[in-house]
């Protein structure tokens, strides 16, 4: 299939009524799986319901190559492309599904600008062509050969039950122009008030960039009718190629200062940043309304979206820098992709954003909160995130956590039926590519790698792992084997370049697949209500646990089962005690036994009636009460997991 250069190139049109024909008439995809042949939809149906599976993150170009080794040292900072492709991906389908991933998240796959001596070009967000797949990541190089191998993962992903979920961006193109201001040309206008508060129509005069990297004096804002582009030159589907269609204001990070709306107004450093508001309002721009409609650049995003669903067929996109865009388009755009996902089958296509802020902030564009219309459906929880990790390593402390799920639970008890619904809102996660260091650094014991991630896959929300967790990455080193952990690449290792990389023997690899399991067999752990429990040191008074180093105690419950999940962060304490536990669900006294324990093996512990027990409160007078708890001991840094007993049901309500 040839690339198309619009989006008005028939080419859109005729995925949109491929994709569409194939669900109207019930059509199927034969793949071969390890010798076995499969019927899959075609297309790809989507999952009852997200909190059903776990997401996987791998970047694209660091995961691996089946062919070749990395480019540069594997495990030391590297500011190129390292080579990793999708045949590389697809190479190592069978060592995720045995992990149990569900998801797999890729990070870019359009084309990004990538002029030779430019560094830093190989994340993939840097987008240059939003409707050609980057020929970088073909096993030969071109671009037909690319998109021919993604299609290929994706349909041998779902032929193992793997979901994808592509990375997108809207808020920004590649560093596609430069600023000419005062006679020079600027690559990064940085945090100048004088033109990021001047009125509209006196942005500096900017220069489009070849395909190797220069501005050209002679491209300045709009093109000269009859200029002829190559597809590595200035920026594509031709539909972008408008000055005014770009913010032109120079980079907003500086100040990271939000507008009305709470949107950034600015690039997003050297990115240049779309006007995704833009409106064709004026009488002028009567054939900009006719072509594109009322929002030009929203619109031609919309198509160039839908254009890569049908075309390959994906499950869900994880949307970056949403923060930096219009609540409002970003809504739009959401409701845009839902539409015309349902149109195709996919009744459950997922949209999840990069909203690096606070509750609030994430609340504005996300579905639960959103004013008018439905929004994104889901963010990646950073609030978790800011305590979590932090938690587990004996830095933050215990209430960190448990605040963040009671503000929730507060803020949703008139928007949901049951705050169970509250985790399907929710990408949580212990580390990604945007960190400066992994959750698992060099300083990290094995015992506090585990805890967070038992923590996490037990909590509300759709868990997410960065690939190299399963290997014991540690981020990068320098040429003395030092920890190096000062940059965004230094969470960028090349796996593949790993002695024994996919090690399915590995202690993470099978710790987070018994988690993993165990989530997917507990579905309290996926739907369930949330408590935070009290515990006991002697089994007289019971309060909630504060501090550094405190106990982490939680049930989730669904339908009268309950599940139970206590961490202790302390790394010198052992906790030997009880921990309050639903008294009508338990009322029967059942033995419940560890299902998982990062430390100790496998204990049974029966549950017991405590008569006139004393329960503490900080806000309010302590009450004398018969309880029902469960006795544990855990050694410092150990979780352990509860589950009741196979042989003792669960109590109907």
């Amino acid at each position: 299939m040839s690339t198309p250069a619009s989006i008005t190139d028939p080419a859109l049109q005729t995925a949109y009524t491929t994709i569409r024909n194939a669900y109207r008439n019930g059509n199927t995809k034969t793949i071969t799986v390890n010798g076995q042949v499969r019927q899959i939809p075609y297309p790809y149906p989507s999952p009852t319901d997200w909190r059903d599976n776990w997401i996987y993150l791998l970047m694209t170009d660091r995961f691996n190559n089946d062919q070749k080794p990395p480019a540069g040292p594997w495990n030391q900072i590297y500011g190129y492309r390292q080579g990793g492709t999708f045949n590389g991906i697809a190479a190592q389908l069978d060592y995720l599904q045995k992990l149990g991933v569900g998801a797999i998240w890729i990070t870019p796959v359009l084309k990004n600008s990538a002029p030779p001596a430019w560094e830093y070009n190989y994340h993939g967000y840097g987008i240059q062509d939003f409707l050609t797949i980057d020929e970088r990541f073909a096993s030969d190089g071109t671009a037909a050969t690319a998109e021919l191998e993604l299609a290929a993962l994706i349909d041998a992903a779902h032929a193992r039950d793997i979901y994808v979920i592509f990375d997108i961006v809207i808020n920004h193109s590649a560093r596609v122009f430069d600023y000419f201001l005062n006679g020079t040309t600027i690559v990064e206008l940085d945090n100048n008030e004088a033109i990021m508060n001047a009125p509209p129509g006196s942005e500096p005069p900017i220069e489009w960039l070849n395909g190797l990297g220069f501005p050209r004096a002679d491209w300045t804002n709009n093109f000269p009718p009859g200029t002829s582009l190559s597809p590595d030159d200035a920026v594509w589907p031709s539909d972008l190629q408008r000055a005014d269609f770009f913010r032109r204001r120079g980079n907003r990070l500086s100040d990271n200062s939000p507008t009305t709306g709470n949107f950034i107004e600015g690039d997003f450093g050297s990115f240049r940043q779309l006007v995704m508001e833009y409106a064709a309002n004026a009488p002028d721009q009567s054939a900009l309304h006719t072509s594109y409609g009322q929002y030009p650049v929203l619109n031609i995003m919309i198509q160039a979206y839908w254009y890569l669903i049908a075309r390959f067929d994906i499950d869900g996109f994880r949307i970056d820098t949403v923060k930096y865009v219009d609540p409002d388009k970003m809504e739009q755009f959401a409701n845009a992709m839902r539409e015309f996902a349902l149109s195709i089958g996919k009744r459950n296509f997922f949209t999840f954003g990069e909203i690096w802020d606070n509750e609030q902030t994430i609340g504005n564009f996300i579905g639960r909160n959103s004013t008018d219309g439905f929004g994104i459906d889901a963010a990646l929880d950073y609030p978790l995130f800011y305590a979590l990790p932090g938690y587990a390593k004996c830095q933050i402390p215990v209430e960190s956590v448990r605040q963040i799920f009671e503000n929730r639970k507060k803020d949703e008890a008139h928007r949901l039926s049951s705050h169970g619904e509250a985790g399907k809102y929710f990408v949580s996660f212990l580390d990604n590519h945007d960190q400066k260091m992994r959750f698992h650094h060099p300083a990290t014991p094995k015992e506090q790698v585990l805890l967070g991630l038992a923590v996490l896959f037990c909590l509300q929300g759709i868990p997410c792992i960065y690939y190299g967790t399963e290997q014991g990455l540690q981020g990068t080193v320098d040429v003395n084997n030092q920890p190096t952990l000062n940059s965004l690449e230094s969470v960028r290792e090349a796996l593949w370049g790993k002695p024994t990389a996919f090690d399915s023997t590995n202690e993470y690899y099978k710790g987070i697949q018994t988690i993993a399991q165990l989530r997917n067999n507990e579905t309290a752990l996926q739907y369930g209500r949330i408590y935070f429990r009290p515990v006991s040191g002697d089994g007289n008074g019971f309060g909630l646990s504060y501090g550094i180093g405190g106990i982490l105690a939680f049930s989730r419950i669904l339908a009268g089962r309950e599940i139970i999940t206590i961490a202790n962060a302390s790394t010198t304490t052992p906790f030997n005690g009880f921990v309050l536990a639903d008294a009508d669900t338990n009322r029967a006294m059942p033995t419940y036994q560890t299902v998982y324990s990062n430390l100790s093996p496998t204990v049974s512990r029966t549950m017991q009636s405590l008569i006139g027990k004393t329960l503490y409160y900080r806000d309010k007078p302590p009450v004398t009460a018969n309880i029902v708890a469960l006795p544990v001991d855990l050694l410092p840094s150990e979780v352990q997991i509860f589950a009741p007993s196979p042989a003792m049901p669960a109590n109907t309500p």
